[in-house]
């Protein structure tokens, strides 16, 4: 009886309150709970309905893509134009252009057994630069592992990337990871690691910190539209959006998982159509136009600072090599299509009718950059190849600040067994320094 009598005693007090309250808020309060009112369901935005419908995901048109250019190189709407400087622009295509032909070397490096992985960036060129060109040199870059050009347009030296892919004694990794794996945190560009999704979450935390820091700089997270499907990118996209982190999530959807083509991948309007859903600012572009990608990701990044919440933007473009050199796309895919998006929409050609249009460019500079840039590269290759491994101690180092008895006691047992099977191991590969 007594929960009875204290849930009257509570009627009572409410009845003798009541004559205390003013009538005209009372009747705001009823009318707030009225069900003819908006619902009031925490964590929707909704409207009552009497009709028994299902929202059909196929009655709506699918988000704009974003563009500033044609494919054939002339701007749109002239409003649009970024109306960046002669030479910011011969920068951006001088550095696609430099990409392009590293890939071409070390794709074909890895062919002949000299390096043992390689992944190109063809076709991709335009969404590495055009964002990397919007960002603060100082702003922190968590990528995936087909974000080369953004490490080059930040000054990361065709040296460097040589190194890092031969491992050898220069390489700032070691030796220790995959090729085309970088990292530099000169450049403020967190080494790539191989498990897919990984890096969104740890994006999100140093955003966050960022945040709390109010450092006036946000943080750039690369992934592909494979990686979406990943537990990793629903975490960080919902931390993201319900902690407000100043973070970029820049989706290079570029129609294939490996071998998994889009349409396979999910049924809906691409991951650009996921961002609402999230509570997420929302954009997609077209990845092969490099001054769409720029402008994007310039308002993204005022946005995520000026707001301080996170963007979404999907970059569509088209991966015209093959995933990896473990892969043969060839299986999966037909060479008419890989030819179209080469010859008809890259976005490289497409830049350099930008610069034709203006008087910027031309057939000369064309003949003499190209001869210029696979020197630099070719160069860069011999220097890398001659360099020694670095020294097979480093194998125990670098994982704790101090080495602890047990990895000490592993050195030590090594550096017995090298030495005395020293004729079966070719240590006049690796430095001894």
């Amino acid at each position: 009886m007594l929960p009875i009598r204290l849930a009257c005693y509570g009627l009572r007090s409410v009845a003798a309150n009541c004559k205390r309250i003013n009538i005209g808020a009372l009747s705001q309060i009823t009318r707030k709970f009225s069900s003819d009112e908006r619902p009031q369901f925490p964590g929707s935005r909704s409207q009552w309905t009497e009709k028994l419908e299902f929202i059909r995901p196929d009655l709506y048109d699918g988000i704009p893509v974003y563009r500033v250019m044609d494919r054939k190189g002339k701007v749109i709407d002239p409003s649009q134009d970024p109306q960046l400087s002669q030479e910011m622009v011969i920068k951006m295509y001088k550095c696609m252009t430099q990409l392009n032909t590293m890939d071409r070397i070390l794709y074909e490096s890895q062919r002949q057994g000299r390096i043992s992985f390689y992944m190109t960036n063809y076709g991709e060129e335009g969404t590495h630069i055009g964002s990397a060109a919007a960002l603060d040199p100082k702003d922190l870059i968590f990528g995936q592992y087909r974000e080369a050009g953004t490490l080059m347009w930040r000054g990361f030296t065709l040296d460097q990337f040589m190194n890092q892919c031969y491992g050898n004694m220069e390489d700032g990794g070691k030796g220790k990871q995959m090729p085309v794996h970088y990292g530099s945190k000169d450049l403020n560009f967190v080494t790539i690691s191989s498990p897919l999704g990984t890096q969104m979450p740890q994006a999100v935390g140093a955003a966050y910190s960022y945040k709390r820091a109010q450092n006036g700089l946000c943080v750039m997270c690369y992934f592909g539209e494979g990686t979406s499907s990943e537990g990793d990118a629903h975490a960080a996209l919902n931390f993201s959006a319900t902690l407000d982190c100043p973070v970029i999530f820049f989706c290079r959807n570029n129609g294939y998982a490996i071998s998994t083509p889009s349409k396979e991948q999910y049924r809906g309007d691409g991951i650009a159509g996921r961002g609402p859903a999230y509570g997420m600012l929302t954009i997609r572009v077209d990845g092969n136009d490099v001054f769409a990608v720029y402008n994007a990701t310039a308002k993204a990044r005022q946005v995520a600072l000026n707001e301080m919440r996170p963007v979404l933007i999907e970059a569509m473009t088209y991966r015209i090599g093959h995933h990896s050199t473990s892969d043969d796309s060839t299986a999966y895919r037909s060479v008419d299509e890989v030819r179209y998006w080469d010859e008809r929409d890259h976005p490289i050609s497409r830049l350099r009718n930008y610069m034709l249009s203006k008087g910027w460019w031309g057939d000369v500079q064309e003949k003499e950059w190209k001869e210029n840039c696979k020197r630099q590269v070719m160069t860069a290759f011999a220097r890398a190849e001659k360099k020694l491994k670095p020294n097979w101690k480093e194998i125990f180092t670098d994982v704790y600040h101090e080495m602890p008895s047990h990895i000490t006691e592993q050195l030590k047992q090594m550096e017995e067994h090298v030495q005395k099977y020293a004729e079966h191991y070719p240590l006049k590969n690796f430095s001894k320094d």
